[in-house]
């Protein structure tokens, strides 16, 4: 069975090579001891799965720019580990089905005990990330049973049938015909935010700089297809590639807008 440890660690691997400096190594350790300056943070998880989810690092993790030069980085890491959670649900969505969300991230100082240990390392050193589970599947109460079905006063009825071409297309909004073009493939882009820069700034970034976007981890992300936005959701990883669980859609008419954009 799928656990939200196991897509954890399989988020943290991919996310931890992506935002870090130095494109890091992330893999499962023997534990060891993390010394008395530790830090960390611990993720209360409801839904489906109840809980509490740490992760405590050692300090002199805190010496190493892996988030960037001058920037916070007990803060950089209080963020990467809140995203790094929350894809870790999204994963656990596609895998197991279970649905589920993070309620709340506080800092602690470490773990009376771990369930898992993992390695950070880089050409700078290594560093150990311990991991302590504590989620478990919600129990759900049996359902009462149901009332015996009242006997049919219509043997002979039957289901109301749609009619070939109606309903379906006139509700959504979509005009008949439409269907000639449902095979037409677009290309569908992810907007994750943006920021208006100085020309000098562009051409000063280098390896390393951190831009900061105006939308915050949380925040639902924007399908756009042409210049349009068709949908909004929430980035989850699938098998190890980025993806979108969409969360609102735009009306049939305005996504359809979108194809003017293109022709």
């Amino acid at each position: 069975m799928t656990t939200y440890l196991d897509c954890w660690a399989t988020v943290a691997a991919a996310l931890f090579s992506q935002a870090l400096a130095g494109e890091p190594e992330f893999n499962e350790s023997l534990p060891k001891p993390l010394g008395s300056q530790t830090f960390g943070f611990a993720l209360t998880i409801s839904g489906d799965l109840v809980g509490r989810f740490s992760v405590v690092l050692e300090q002199s993790i805190l010496d190493t720019p892996f988030l960037g030069e001058g920037a916070d980085q007990r803060a950089g890491w209080s963020e990467l580990l809140r995203e790094t959670g929350e894809a870790a649900i999204g994963e656990l969505l596609a895998k197991s089905g279970l649905k589920c969300r993070v309620e709340a991230q506080e800092e602690i100082t470490g773990t009376s005990s771990i369930t898992r240990a993992f390695q950070l390392k880089s050409s700078a050193g290594a560093w150990m990330i311990q991991v302590r589970d504590e989620t478990r599947e919600k129990q759900v109460a049996a359902a009462p049973p149901k009332a015996a079905a009242a006997p049919r006063t219509a043997p002979d009825a039957q289901m109301p049938v749609r009619e070939p071409g109606g309903g379906a297309e006139i509700n959504s909004g979509i005009s008949p015909g439409i269907e000639l073009l449902l095979d037409v493939e677009l290309e569908a882009t992810l907007r994750f935010g943006c920021r208006e820069l100085p020309l000098g700034e562009v051409l000063g970034l280098g390896p390393g700089d951190v831009v900061e976007l105006d939308r915050h981890v949380s925040d639902p992300v924007d399908l756009i297809v042409g210049d349009k936005i068709v949908a909004r959701g929430e980035v989850v990883l699938v098998n190890g590639n980025f993806g979108l669980r969409v969360t609102e859609v735009a009306e049939p008419r305005k996504r359809l807008e979108s194809i003017r954009c293109l022709f």
